[in-house]
Formats: structure tokens, C-alpha cells, sequence
């Protein structure tokens, strides 16, 4: 939920009267009183110089807060008011995961210059997670978990636990590895507790089945959390050692991504685009998507040109006709929700699901029946011709069941060739339904022009 109008413009004055005033100690109560998101959304609506006083008055812990709470545009604006050596140390308030988000957007020199200044442990970390592609596994998953040797006692894992806990995130389930790193099980923190303090960690361990690879895609990720409800997930590598974990909460956010870049390829826009980006660059996001419709449309015309002479010789066809393409586009695309959040979820294969399209013909022919017999009786009684509602009923049941099966089989094929389903699947849908609707309807009205006329 985004924040009240209101309150954000109250935010905006506090925020005001602290620079004008230079207000420090106002500037540390506002980020004890308000959440860090709220702040950088109200910043997000103030001049840069505003920002920059602002951020300037504020503890490092206090940054490192609305850093991790913001997104890149806010992120590549503050970071240049920092020096290295200041970044660095707000870095290490900060999760080592939402660093290396941090990291990834700043040019490559200044990467690199941060990178060399910290201490080797923390930027071998951070180059290893830098070293994964943004969207997988690897490239979300944090490094601040517990990890123990399986051969350690219930007391000496106490011990560690202790020593790592307050630099560690996740510290409710412990992964449990053999002397290679490799992961054999996790053990519950509640149930070392109540353990003997002699009992060996292997003797505790559960095993655990669900890990994915560094290199998997995050959704595979999101899909095995959601699926089985789990609260951390391990990440390995191909070697069965553990690199990090990602936890519930990572999700949430990959979710909502996932989500709108499908919403978004599904009407060609690109995920880059927000409702402020600028004028061209929104242009040049939209209008490839629009230029390759304008191909389509004239397909779609060419059979409608293919008919000119039927359609002369009955004007009603020319009204009734986008009406068969409308139900046949709709259809599809109900057809099409489902299959591609069903891909989305992993949930679908063309050879394990492909007898689900007898379904898709059955659910074709008896909507396509109710729809064309309603149609149809309004035809035949508007123009008083009752074969122009015949010819309406045979060619919504033909082009429904025709738009369900694309609907069914586009995405999977697609998804199969390595094709992104979501963003392909519509243009390639809408060709079909429109062209062969017109092609069914008009045909179909060809053959029995003497009875129409």
C-alpha cells in the first residue's frame, strides 16, 4: 500500500524545516518515528540538494537503513555523497546481499574501488555474489546464515552460535555441513537447546531435500518456497557446498517483480518503465511493441480484403464480425492466464499437460454454443435474416475452441524454445483469433451469400 498523500506531504515539511534549519537531532528522531520506506518515498519528491543536506545529518546506521529501503534511482543518487571510505562503512550495517544490489547499479570503476578498500573477507564475499547474474539464486540469496560442522557437540555449537549470532541473520534454523561444506541437513535452534550438551549435530540433523543452485533462476526459488512453505531455502553450488540461503522475505520481493515484468511483457511495455519515466523513453519502450501490432493488423485485414465482395453484398457482416474476433481474443486470453501462471509457478509441461487440450475443446465448444446461440438469436432478429445468426453460432464455437487452443499451446511452445511465454504469447494469439475469426465468419457467410441476400 503506498502512503497516504497526506502524510507524505507532512513527511516533506518535517524534512524541509530540518534542512532549513539544520536540525540534526530532528533529522535521527524523523528515523526513529518513520518508517526508512516512508522517508525515501517523501525525498523522492524533494530537490536533490534537499536529499543531500538531508542525508548528510544522519548516522551512518541511519543511511544504511534508507539505503536498504530504496530503490536504485535513490540508491545511485545518494551513494555519490559519500566517500569510499564512508560507504564502506555504512556497508557494514547492511545485509551482505542488499550490498551487492548496491554494488551491481555503481559504475564499474567505483565498484571497483570499494571492492579493493574493504577487507578481503567481505569482498570475496561480495565478488562472489556480484559474480551471479542479478536474478538468480546466487544473485539474491544473503551469506549471513549459521553453518556448523555436523561433528560438532550440542555445547560447542552453543558456543559458535554465540560467537556468529550477532552478525548473522537468519538464526532459527542451522545448516548443518560435512567437513567439505557440503550441506547434509539443518537442525532446529529450539531442539539444540533442549539437547544433551555431549550429543553430536549429526545425531540431531533433519534432512533437508530443497536446495537450489547459485545459478538457478530466481523463480525457481520462489516457486520451491511457495510451494512448499518453507522459511529458508540453502543455495549450493554444483559441488553440494552451501553458498547462502535465501529466506521467505527475499521472496516477497521477487514475487512482485516476477508479477509486474509479466504484466508489463503481456502489454509489450518494458519492466523498466514506471508511470514518471520519461517521455522518450517510454517512446522507445512502447513503441516496437505497437509497430509490430501494425503488422498483425494488416494480416488481419488482408482476409477481411479477401471477402470484400461478400461483405458489399451484405453490409450487416461488416458489424457483426468483430464481434466473433472479440469473444474468440477474449476466450484466448482466459485460456492464456491460466497457462502462463501456471508456467509461472512450474507447475506445466507441453509433454506431461498436452492432453489438457481436449479440455480446452470441450470448454470451447460449450461456450462457444451458449455465446453463439445468444449472438446468433440477436442477429437473425436485428436483421431479420435467421441464417446470419446460424452462420454466428457455427463460427463462434469454431473460433472459441480455436482461441483456446492457441491460448493452451502458444505459451508452452514457447516456453519450451526458451522463449519467454508472457511476452510473446498475446501478439501470437490475437493473430490467430482475429485472422482466422475473420477467415471463419466470412467464409462461412461466402458460402451461403444466396441465402443471406
Amino acid at each position: 500500500m503506498e502512503m497516504d498523500i497526506d502524510i507524505e506531504k507532512e513527511i516533506i515539511k518535517k524534512i524541509e524545516d530540518i534542512v532549513s534549519y539544520n536540525d540534526v537531532e530532528g533529522a535521527v528522531n524523523l528515523c526513529k518515528e518513520v518508517h526508512y520506506v516512508d522517508i525515501c518515498e517523501a525525498l523522492d519528491e524533494m530537490e536533490d540538494y534537499q536529499v543531500k543536506a538531508f542525508i548528510k545529518m544522519l548516522p551512518f546506521e541511519d543511511v544504511a537503513g534508507l539505503l536498504e529501503s530504496s530503490w536504485d534511482d535513490f540508491q545511485l543518487l545518494v551513494t555519490p555523497f559519500f566517500t569510499n571510505a564512508e560507504l564502506i562503512n555504512i556497508f557494514s550495517y547492511m545485509t551482505n546481499a542488499d550490498v551487492a544490489d548496491l554494488l551491481g547499479f555503481l559504475s564499474t570503476s567505483r565498484r571497483k574501488e570499494l571492492l579493493r578498500y574493504m577487507k578481503d573477507s567481505d569482498s570475496d564475499i561480495l565478488k562472489m555474489i556480484l559474480s551471479f547474474d542479478a536474478e538468480s539464486c546466487g544473485g539474491i540469496m544473503t551469506t549471513e546464515f549459521i553453518a556448523l560442522k555436523e561433528n560438532l557437540t550440542v555445547r560447542q555449537a552453543i558456543i559458535k552460535i554465540k560467537e556468529i549470532a550477532p552478525i548473522t541473520e537468519i538464526i532459527d534454523y542451522l545448516l548443518i555441513t560435512d567437513k567439505l561444506h557440503k550441506l547434509q541437513g539443518i537442525v532446529d535452534l529450539r531442539q539444540l537447546l533442549v539437547a544433551d550438551d555431549t550429543t553430536l549435530l549429526k545425531e540431531l540433523l533433519e534432512d533437508f531435500p530443497f536446495y537450489v543452485f547459485a545459478t538457478d533462476d530466481q523463480e525457481e526459488a520462489s516457486n520451491m518456497i511457495t510451494k512448499y512453505d518453507l522459511e529458508i531455502l540453502p543455495v549450493v553450488n554444483h559441488s553440494m557446498a552451501v553458498l547462502g540461503v535465501i529466506t521467505a522475505d527475499d521472496i516477497v520481493s521477487v514475487i512482485d517483480q516476477e508479477y509486474t515484468e509479466d504484466i508489463l511483457a503481456m502489454g509489450g511495455v518494458s519492466q523498466d518503465e514506471e508511470f514518471d519515466s520519461e517521455f522518450f523513453e517510454s517512446f522507445k519502450n512502447r513503441i516496437p511493441w505497437l509497430i509490430v501490432n501494425l503488422f498483425t493488423a494488416f494480416l488481419a485485414a488482408s482476409v477481411v480484403g479477401m471477402f470484400s465482395d461478400t461483405i458489399e453484398a451484405v453490409v450487416a457482416l461488416s458489424a457483426a464480425m468483430p464481434i466473433v474476433t472479440g469473444m474468440g481474443g477474449n476466450a484466448g486470453n482466459q485460456t492464456l492466464a491460466i497457462v502462463l501462471t501456471s508456467l509461472a509457478r512450474g507447475d506445466m509441461d507441453l509433454i506431461k499437460d498436452w492432453r489438457l487440450i481436449f479440455k480446452e475443446i470441450g470448454l470451447g465448444l460449450l461456450n462457444g454454443a451458449i455465446i453463439g446461440v445468444g449472438a446468433g438469436v440477436i442477429l437473425a432478429i436485428m436483421y431479420s435474416n435467421p441464417f446470419l445468426g446460424v452462420i454466428m453460432f457455427f463460427s463462434m464455437i469454431l473460433n472459441i475452441i480455436l482461441a483456446g487452443i492457441t491460448g493452451f499451446l502458444i505459451p508452452l511452445i514457447l516456453d519450451k524454445v526458451n522463449i519467454d511465454p508472457a511476452v510473446a504469447s498475446s501478439i501470437f494469439l490475437t493473430t490467430f483469433t482475429d485472422t482466422c475469426g475473420f477467415f471463419i465468419f466470412l467464409g462461412l457467410a461466402s458460402v451461403f451469400l444466396n441465402k443471406l441476400i
